[in-house]
């Protein structure tokens, strides 16, 4: 329920941030940062202070507005993009193919399937459980769900929150194909997911390697459930979403949204790109222009891996409250942002995984983040240190990035989240060139 960049090899739903590609390499990005793009020219007298002069803000707005239409242009039914770089009103876009509006008028505030994103408040939880003394980041897996996790004697809820546990990942095993193509509406639970995942051999011994599974949140949610005694959606409702004010934020466990969405969409299987597997190429949903509205179909099967609701600006307080220890104590929040290794190749100086959150070192600034993909859905949100700059980029269409099966809209989604880091950061918006000629209703073809 997410990408990544490390592996060449087909792991389905459990591609690791491809933000890492976008931002880390320098070539590309430092030429557009050497020149900035918009003048920057003294505070008007009684402008706010630290607040961004009114024509370098739109100079940015129109630039990051452009790299939006890009996208859409590359085939990409619509983007929502919220930047907030703590200096003022944040910058809210959304942009749409001409055929998705028919549906639906995308807005920057619609409500948003958020993927593996779901993964960062599930840790939250565990840790304000261990603040509380309920439950130990070192506990044995074993003592919470005995009989019910290989090797959980051995693994800790550590391990599980961070990727290190070596269990299978549940969503590679065909018993899923079903529900993530929307043709089973069977409803799942963390039990069940677990059980899926949990049949499987471990990849390796616990603590030894690296390895994103969605079933380690599986088992989370599980472990929740244990310990409280509530679901992981009550406990999210109740201890991140009611105190902070998230009125559009919730674990989804149906098809069904509590307001104004945004619709996602797949291909249809005459109009999937080559590179999607021949066994991802028909979905369940509403046919027209050559898409499949998938809005309707039950994402129970992400679970407390990947089942959150959220809005881009609902995820901004979030990343604020978390970073800025609202959330959790100090201890807890150190333990979140203390990270393993994600690239085996650049252990050092290459992207780190905490409980729940990823971290990279760009040209722009340091960023906290995860992302996300669910069927129709794929999202990721960024935040500084201190959860005072947040970013979020939003487009509702997830299997062309999950087998990195179309080249050109990944390249125009890289330029548009390098953009958005930058903007956060209060940097120059690299350069874009001309508009390609893809038009945006090209899909209909």
């Amino acid at each position: 329920m997410s990408r990544c960049v490390f592996s060449s090899e087909r792991a389905r739903w459990s591609r690791r941030l491809r933000l890492v590609s976008a931002v880390v390499t320098a070539s590309g990005l430092a030429v557009g940062l050497a020149t900035p793009a918009v003048a920057r020219p003294a505070p008007a007298a009684g402008a706010t202070p630290g607040a961004a002069p009114a024509v370098v803000r739109d100079g940015v707005e129109a630039q990051l507005t452009e790299l939006a239409r890009r996208l859409v242009a590359a085939g990409a039914p619509g983007v929502i993009v919220r930047v907030d770089d703590g200096r003022g009103r944040p910058i809210e876009i959304a942009e749409q193919a001409a055929w998705a509006a028919r549906d639906h008028r995308l807005d920057a505030g619609d409500e948003f399937r958020m993927g593996s994103n779901t993964k960062t408040m599930m840790a939250t939880l565990v840790l304000q459980l261990v603040a509380e003394g309920r439950l130990g980041l070192d506990d044995p897996v074993e003592r919470w769900l005995p009989g019910r996790v290989p090797n959980g004697g051995a693994i800790t809820v550590r391990m599980l929150l961070n990727h290190t546990s070596g269990l299978f990942d549940y969503t590679e095993d065909s018993a899923l194909l079903p529900a993530i193509l929307g043709t089973d509406r069977q409803r799942w639970t963390s039990t069940a997911l677990l059980a899926v995942g949990a049949k499987h051999e471990p990849l390796f011994p616990p603590g030894t390697k690296w390895s994103y599974s969605n079933t380690n949140y599986a088992a989370v949610g599980a472990v929740l459930e244990q310990v409280t005694g509530s679901t992981p959606a009550d406990l999210l409702r109740d201890r991140i979403a009611r105190p902070l004010g998230l009125r559009h934020t919730y674990l989804a466990t149906d098809g069904g949204w509590r307001g104004r969405h945004a619709r996602g969409y797949e291909p249809d299987a005459a109009h999937m790109p080559p590179g999607v597997p021949a066994e991802f190429r028909t979905v369940a949903g509403v046919r027209h222009d050559g898409q499949v509205d998938v809005s309707a179909n039950d994402p129970s099967w992400g679970g407390s891996a990947g089942a959150v609701v959220s809005t881009a600006a609902d995820w901004s307080r979030f990343y604020r409250a978390l970073m800025s220890g609202r959330l959790l104590p100090a201890a807890q929040l150190a333990q979140l942002r203390t990270t393993v290794p994600m690239d085996p190749a650049n252990p050092v100086d290459g992207p780190g995984y905490g409980l729940g959150v990823e971290t990279v070192t760009t040209p722009c600034g340091t960023i906290w983040a995860h992302e996300g993909g669910i069927t129709g859905y794929s999202s990721a949100n960024y935040t500084d240190g201190t959860g005072g700059r947040t970013a979020t980029v939003l487009v509702p269409t997830e299997f062309r990035y999950e087998f990195e099966a179309d080249p050109q809209l990944a390249e125009a989604d890289r330029a548009l989240q390098t953009a958005a880091i930058c903007t956060m950061f209060g940097r120059p918006v690299p350069t874009a060139g001309p508009v390609p000629t893809v038009v945006a209703t090209a899909q209909a073809g």
